[in-house]
């Protein structure tokens, strides 16, 4: 009986295991609701459920599809910093999550981010991600490391931890992951300016070149 009792229990962790995976499989491959736009525009207009920093009236939103576990992303982010720095009063930037399905700790990490951001402190969480991706990346247990910068955030890490697995946190990411399929968005970083696709900066002084040049060319609504 004890040996029967045994494989039962192995079974039913097995399909438990199994189950999870599923769920997981399709979250990461879900298709988007709607045909996905060949045209270059954004398929969803930024709202104020996005997070956006910079400028207040902008002449250029400056728009990435982003995965903090992305190398490219990563290394993309403190050009986005220096060129938010230097033109303060002219550009706006605005987050969106697209955590691909190949990195492990990506989906994890958006959910970290957005839990962090229940407390107002989404920013600084997502600095944290990217400043220290080689640490989380390809680890076990990154949930509890995310914890950890959340506790040197100063958050409420009771009130963390109910929101990182809240539907509404979860529902934020996937907000925005099937706006980027429906943008026809299919790798990180992918950006936008004014709503439009851009090509990808090779280096800072690309990326400043394509935002000044879209500061040239967009008058300023009043």
């Amino acid at each position: 009986m004890d040996s029967q009792k045994r494989i039962i229990i192995w079974f039913l962790a097995i399909v438990g295991v199994f189950v999870t995976g599923i769920g997981a499989w399709q979250l990461a491959t879900a298709v988007p609701t709607e045909p996905p736009r060949k045209d270059g525009k954004m398929s969803l207009p930024l709202d104020q459920t996005d997070w956006t920093k910079g400028a207040k009236n902008p002449k250029v939103t400056l728009t990435e599809y982003s995965d903090f576990q992305c190398p490219f992303c990563g290394q993309n982010y403190p050009w986005v910093e220096e060129v938010l720095a230097e033109h303060k009063d002219s550009v706006a930037f605005t987050y969106r999550h697209f955590p691909l399905s190949m990195h492990k700790n990506a989906l994890p990490a958006s959910y970290a981010s957005e839990a962090a951001g229940k407390q107002g402190k989404f920013w600084e969480m997502a600095d944290m991600l990217f400043k220290n991706q080689s640490e989380w990346s390809g680890s076990m247990s990154a949930q509890i490391i995310f914890e950890g910068y959340a506790k040197k955030l100063g958050l409420d890490v009771a009130e963390y931890k109910k929101d990182v697995v809240s539907d509404a946190v979860k529902e934020k990411v996937e907000r925005d992951r099937k706006s980027a399929l429906a943008s026809s968005v299919n790798h990180t970083p992918t950006f936008f300016i004014n709503g439009k696709l851009s090509d990808n900066p090779r280096d800072y002084q690309q990326l400043k070149a394509l935002i000044e040049y879209a500061i040239e060319r967009t008058p300023l609504e009043k």
